[in-house]
């Protein structure tokens, strides 16, 4: 039985080997697996939860490289599906003078859009304790309507939902229809992760308005991340700042993920106490996010369970 399964997209990050400078810059890249949804399963994995993810790539081999990497971070992958029909989408990243990540996909369409609600099952589901996603799946159809089938398939089987925009305005056809694709992913959860721009966006309000807001839409937990700076969250019964952690920074790639896999691991170790424990929570998950930096790629620089542990009792 798994404890926690992740829904949404999986591709090729092609990192810039060089910092600094923008897209059309960049002297050549670094093929890692990606995707925010995979990226917390892989996280997840590492520390040592159960974990399944679903989603869809081509069968190429780019697929093949995704599935072997989630595969060897401990994930089950049944419901990773192989498509003969559409090839696996790729990102290409850069981080730019100013500090800003310069992203493009090449998905039109990506396998991972094509998911269908056909391919989601129920018994794969319902046993799980987490049901995690992000708003890139609800952004085209036959993806979106997957995407809704499972959250419905969590919402019978009383699944706590957790959810990350992970805002890519271009991705989406305009502003408005992201704020309303973005709300609609956001009116299911009951853990919420956003960045500061995700917040405003959202809500059009800044910490901790923003997240009060947010709470007396029926969240159990709210959490705004701020990059090195660390996060704030907020469970209606707990809130705080929780600082950031030092780290010699080689890729910030997948931090974020890394943050949700941190903080989804302590949610399920701490069970209904959660909503009490939140320092707990961020303080492991923002050692988690930190870690992440330290090696290029997503998946590559998420740590084991041993090693967050470790990297927390040389900051005491």
């Amino acid at each position: 039985m798994l404890d926690i399964i992740t829904l949404g997209e999986t591709l090729i990050d092609f990192v810039s080997l060089r910092k600094g400078f923008p897209l059309w810059q960049a002297p050549g890249f670094f093929k890692a697996a990606g995707g925010a949804p995979a990226n917390v399963a892989a996280g997840l994995g590492k520390l040592g939860v159960k974990v399944g993810f679903i989603g869809k790539v081509g069968d190429d081999p780019f697929g093949f490289f995704l599935k072997k990497s989630l595969e060897e971070c401990n994930v089950d992958t049944r419901h990773l599906l192989m498509s003969s029909q559409f090839r696996t989408t790729l990102a290409f990243v850069s981080l730019t003078a100013e500090g800003e990540r310069d992203f493009v996909f090449f998905r039109h369409p990506g396998a991972d859009m094509m998911l269908s609600p056909e391919e989601i099952e129920e018994e794969y589901i319902k046993g799980a304790k987490i049901l995690h996603y992000g708003s890139i799946s609800l952004i085209n159809e036959p993806y979106r309507s997957a995407t809704l089938k499972a959250i419905e398939i969590a919402q019978k089987n009383g699944i706590m939902l957790s959810y990350d925009p992970n805002l890519r305005l271009s991705l989406w056809e305009s502003e408005e229809k992201a704020r309303e694709g973005i709300k609609l992913g956001l009116s299911y959860a009951q853990i919420v992760k956003l960045s500061e721009e995700e917040l405003t966006f959202i809500s059009g309000k800044a910490v901790p308005e923003g997240c009060e807001e947010l709470l007396q839409q029926g969240k159990k937990l709210v959490a705004v991340t701020f990059g090195e700076r660390g996060c704030y969250y907020s469970t209606g019964k707990d809130s705080g700042y929780v600082e950031g952690f030092k780290v010699k920074v080689v890729d910030t790639t997948g931090a974020g993920d890394g943050f949700v896999a941190g903080m989804l691991y302590k949610i399920l170790e701490l069970g209904d106490e959660f909503t009490q424990r939140g320092r707990e929570i961020f303080r492991f998950a923002n050692a988690v996010g930190a870690l992440t930096c330290t090696k290029r790629g997503a998946i590559r620089g998420l740590p084991t369970l041993r090693q967050v542990r470790r990297f927390l009792k040389g900051c005491e």
